[in-house]
């Protein structure tokens, strides 16, 4: 019965103290830019892990492999790792990483991370999420609708770095490079404005995929916006050697840009 008692207690105190558990957890991939023009050659790039609609908290990853294809062709990303606060007023710790992609010829740049399979106790499986973001340079703007052969991968079906507020996004979910239907896919706005949100329901929105891995969302705001396909990618060994699944997302982001101050 005490058993009982102390984690019924422990799970209160649990929900009180970190509500955000139960919220979608994104890996951050933004540029400074996703349109470069002729006088701008360096892009700054930023990954981190976090709960993007709520501020944080700021979670600690580990960047396994990376890459930028361009006109089929890849190359890599140097991240230098930089330690940053897990949540205000705390004095944990965590890693987020930074690179600089040098602009060297016109082009569709699609520029990915893979981070470590991280253990989520509370869900009992490991998760990993494969995050790219597509930005265009010097007015070149074939090739951002195809795949780079990513084990889990969302293709946009609409030009992703020329997107208004208002726009219908659209995108396929490829896992393992096939169609992954009727899976849940995850919304949430990078929120460095302080948005506040009627309820909590409203933090991660939800679409499903159709029978052939396609689902839309009209977006509401300007400003970045990040998509996670949940699915799953077999099992892992845990440090207690109990096989665990693995969920596999597929991670994009996408710029929506203002509305002009002449449209209302």
């Amino acid at each position: 019965m005490r058993l009982v008692l102390k984690s019924i207690i422990y799970l209160i105190l649990v929900l009180i103290l970190y509500p955000s558990l139960t919220k979608a957890h994104f890996v951050v991939l933004i540029p400074d830019k996703d349109n470069v023009e002729a006088q701008q050659k360096e892009v700054k790039l930023e990954a981190k892990f976090t709960h993007p609609m709520e501020g944080g908290p700021n979670m600690d990853f580990k960047i396994i492999e990376s890459g930028v294809w361009c006109r089929g062709e890849k190359s890599n990303l140097n991240w230098q790792e930089k330690k940053i606060l897990s949540m205000k007023g705390s004095s944990k710790k965590v890693s987020m990483y930074m690179s600089v992609l040098n602009i060297k010829r016109p082009g569709v740049y699609q520029i990915y991370v893979e981070p470590e399979a991280y253990f989520e106790p509370s869900e009992e499986k490991f998760i990993k999420q494969i995050t790219k973001v597509i930005i265009q340079a010097l007015g070149m703007e074939e090739g951002w609708d195809q795949p780079i052969g990513l084990k889990a991968e969302i293709i946009p079906l609409v030009k992703p770095f020329s997107l208004w507020e208002g726009n219908i996004f659209k995108g396929q979910v490829l896992i393992n490079g096939r169609p992954a239907k009727n899976i849940d896919v995850e919304v949430e706005y990078l929120n460095e404005r302080g948005i506040k949100v009627p309820t909590d329901s409203f933090i991660t929105q939800v679409i499903k995929t159709d029978e052939n891995g396609y689902f839309e969302y009209a977006i509401p705001w300007a400003g970045w916006w990040g998509f996670s396909a949940i699915g799953e990618g077999g099992t892992l060994k845990g440090q207690d050697g109990k096989e665990y699944p693995l969920e596999l997302d597929a991670v994009i982001w996408i710029r929506a840009y203002p509305k002009p101050k002449e449209v209302k």
